[in-house]
């Protein structure tokens, strides 16, 4: 049987928050067995804890933020995903602001960081629930469709198709947790050019750049409007590259789009709050129905065994 994990020692991170701006200070600190993954708001009057748990998720407009009290944490799947992906079972995470840092974009910082930290086995047994019967859920608005089917082991298909020349279907396939970081933690975050704009104006991309985002030019640009988003992006000139990407980014993948939203699955399906084994089909996934259907399972684990995830 496999024994519960967390880190060796220590360690931080820095960087900006992309839809806030604000730099923001990320500590992983080791956690005692059971303890589960975890947040602590060090900035905020008696220093409150947010349980990465889907019941705590209070908004998935373009990520996934959560909530205990007034304690928010924004972003968190990016940083859930690599915690997963380094195959821990506790952690606490003290932050400094209410959204953890973008970075480049993908989980691959933070798996980085994980795996410097060191990664040791706890006197506690891990305990992995099998998922017995099929969960299934349908949003028609989304058209969204995502199954867990039984499995021995943990698996993820993803399927997106955007319908457009830059971007249409793509899937991916991640066929266990230890395959996360080698093939799924750098895949970065990604954006239609034609809701940049409207992201800027609801305030939701302020520490973006073309680091941290691919960006996909679904239309025709003129030069007034390159040099603008040169502007936008504090970069000195922007170009469209022939895959159809802004310029100062190279995909990772030919399926990068696929592989990143793969990577919000995981993170966002960590969420449930314990081990499980399934496989996952996703079909169009986005946060909102990722956190839904986190709760459906979590819900299905908790009648079957006779539990409380909390």
């Amino acid at each position: 049987m496999s024994r519960q994990k967390t880190i060796r020692e220590p360690i931080e991170i820095q960087g900006k928050g992309i839809h806030t701006g604000c730099t923001t200070t990320m500590r992983f600190l080791p956690a005692p067995p059971n303890h589960g993954y975890a947040f602590c708001r060090i900035d905020l009057p008696g220093k409150p804890i947010i349980k990465a748990l889907a019941q705590n998720v209070f908004d998935t407009s373009r990520g996934t933020s959560i909530r205990e009290g007034i304690a928010v944490v924004r972003t968190v799947e990016h940083v859930l995903a690599a915690v997963l992906g380094c195959d821990l079972d506790n952690i606490m995470i003290e932050i400094n602001s209410e959204e953890t840092p973008i970075l480049d974009g993908s989980s691959a910082p933070f798996t980085n960081i994980l795996q410097k930290a060191g990664i040791v086995e706890q006197d506690a047994i891990r305990i992995t629930y099998n998922v017995q019967k099929k969960v299934y859920l349908k949003d028609n608005d989304k058209d969204v469709e995502m199954w867990l089917v039984p499995d021995d082991g943990y698996r993820i298909s993803t399927m997106v198709d955007y319908d457009s020349k830059v971007l249409a279907s793509q899937n991916a396939l991640l066929k266990s947790v230890g395959d996360f970081n080698s093939e799924f933690s750098k895949a970065r975050t990604f954006v239609f050019l034609s809701e940049v704009e409207m992201l800027l104006q609801r305030k939701l991309i302020q520490g973006g750049d073309i680091k941290n985002a691919v960006v996909f030019v679904d239309r025709m640009l003129s030069q007034d409007e390159l040099d603008h988003l040169a502007t936008v992006f504090n970069q000195p000139k922007v170009d469209v590259l022939k895959e159809g990407v802004l310029n100062n980014i190279e995909l990772y993948y030919p399926n990068e789009p696929a592989r990143h939203k793969t990577l919000d699955v995981f993170g966002d399906l960590s969420l449930v709050g314990c081990r499980f084994t399934g496989h996952i089909i996703a079909n169009k996934p986005g946060h909102k129905t990722n956190v839904e259907f986190a709760r459906m399972i979590q819900n299905q684990i908790q009648k079957t065994y006779g539990i409380e995830i909390a």
